[in-house]
């Protein structure tokens, strides 16, 4: 199969990718900068929001479309005009460009749980409207409605899956506030104290890349029936505090839990440290799956910095 992937010299990308050339996939990857994308995709270099960047990728055909690009969202915060450029308008072009390069591609779409609002509900399921306050969320819920628009009319075969947060990013900016839970990571891995902004209690979603990245995968195949009429689904993802993770991040790397202390700032808490109850039967329904527990979702994601 021809498979387009954006944002493929990213975290997740590269993940994805490897995945995909492991499985026989042709793939073609598009980055800002092609050293990122792994060996064997046929890379192109790039600003998502011109044509002729995505004219080249789509030149060899597209049977499936998987969008990983995005401004993040912090830096959508900081520049929406940016965040439009690339998080709207590119992306819409791109899944009309899509539609005319493969006869109804399946296109994977990753979203957010940055739709679902700030603060989230007290309880959150697929009944849970779209209701966000950022403009990154805002952006994103706007592309779902277009990528069930663009099923609905029949040019292409579309699957959106908002992302919880995904484990653990590298080290470095990424433009993401929720970046302390990936930075926990690699402060324990090396050894090293950190002072975490959120408080130890503090609840959040997360998934490891490596499952993150199967989930995409699953995505290529599934029956689009099993879907609901929006072709959206919130993945499935494990409910742990920010104390238990770091205490199992400990273990694992043979280092002290104390070396971990809490200075919570009052927004980033509320903002990311307070997800509720989740519940994601549509997703499950689907085929979607987390890592199982908090010792498995620990070792890979640490097999996979």
């Amino acid at each position: 199969m021809t498979i387009v992937v954006t944002g493929a010299g990213g975290f997740i990308g590269r993940a994805l990718v490897g995945q995909l050339l492991g499985a026989g996939h042709y793939v073609v990857g598009i980055d800002t900068v092609t050293g990122g994308i792994p060996d064997g995709v046929h890379a192109i270099a790039g600003d998502l929001a011109d044509p002729a960047v995505r004219a080249a990728a789509l030149a060899y055909g597209c049977e499936a479309l998987i969008h990983l690009a995005t401004v993040p969202g912090g830096a959508a915060e900081a520049d929406p005009a940016a965040s439009r450029r690339i998080n709207v308008d590119a992306m819409y072009d791109l899944l009309l460009e899509a539609a005319a390069a493969g006869q109804r591609p399946r296109v994977v779409y990753a979203s957010s749980i940055a739709v679902l609002g700030d603060p989230l509900p007290a309880h959150v399921d697929d009944t849970t409207p779209l209701s966000p306050k950022m403009i990154y969320g805002g952006h994103k819920a706007m592309m779902e409605h277009a990528v069930a628009m663009f099923s609905n009319r029949g040019l292409i075969d579309g699957v959106t899956v908002r992302l919880p947060g995904i484990l653990a990013r590298p080290k470095g900016p990424s433009g993401m506030k929720s970046a302390f839970m990936s930075n926990l990571f690699h402060a324990l891995r090396a050894g090293q104290s950190f002072v975490c902004p959120v408080s130890a209690e503090a609840t959040i979603w997360a998934q490891s890349v490596t499952r993150g990245a199967a989930n995409f995968v699953h995505a290529l195949s599934l029956d689009a029936a099993l879907l609901p009429p929006t072709r959206a689904v919130t993945l499935p993802a494990l409910r742990i505090t920010m104390g238990d993770l770091a205490i199992e991040i400990a273990r694992q790397c043979s280092v002290s839990a104390n070396l971990v202390t809490y200075n919570p700032d009052a927004a980033l808490e509320a903002a990311f440290g307070t997800q509720p109850p989740l519940k994601t039967p549509a997703a499950l329904h689907a085929g979607f799956a987390h890592d199982g527990d908090l010792a498995s979702l620990v070792t890979s994601a640490l097999a996979a910095i």
